[in-house]
């Protein structure tokens, strides 16, 4: 996962949270009033404590060991139980699957699941891109244009829009948007 990091419109470091949190805690440290916007895969700005060593940050970052799933279904396959409700021609429709209503029901979840990826990612994209530029350069020149373009699905449109940005602003937004 990319996280960047960014000083008036100059990207000066992209990576894993924790070498864009330790690039942004050099620059911290050297530059204590540095404008700096650090943002995650997804476009969205965050903030690190940067406070302390290079080893408390990464303490800090390091990743949470993931609870085990408890409770009833089957927990070691990381099978969750929950409620569906359906209407009973639904339920008649099940019952006569092979295999019996679960196994018809995943196999459509994943059916949908598969239709849905394309889309889903592309959707996903434009929002990060729209987040990070919102953030990055939403007063910026040509701002409106571009997004209009970039929710059009209008690649030329949209760069046409971030031509007046900074580069490296234009550059991530564009990453982002995946066209």
């Amino acid at each position: 996962m990319t996280y960047a990091l960014f000083e008036s419109g100059k990207r000066l470091a992209a990576g894993d949270k924790l070498a864009v949190a330790l690039a942004a805690q050099a620059v911290v440290s050297e530059r204590p009033s540095a404008p700096i916007l650090i943002f995650d895969p997804e476009g969205r700005q965050v903030d690190f404590d940067l406070r302390g060593s290079p080893e408390d940050l990464a303490a800090r970052l390091a990743p949470a060991e993931p609870e085990a799933p408890r409770g009833r279904g089957r927990p070691k396959l990381g099978v969750v139980a929950r409620e569906v409700t359906l209407l009973p021609r639904h339920w008649d429709w099940l019952a006569g699957q092979p295999g019996g209503a679960s196994v018809a029901l995943r196999k459509l979840v994943e059916a949908a699941r598969r239709e849905a990826e394309a889309p889903d990612r592309q959707r996903r994209a434009r929002d990060a891109a729209y987040r990070f530029a919102s953030a990055a350069a939403g007063d910026a020149p040509g701002f409106e244009s571009a997004m209009r373009a970039l929710y059009a699905g209008d690649r030329e449109g949209f760069e046409a829009g971030l031509a007046q940005w900074p580069a490296d602003v234009a550059a991530h937004a564009q990453e982002l948007a995946e066209f």
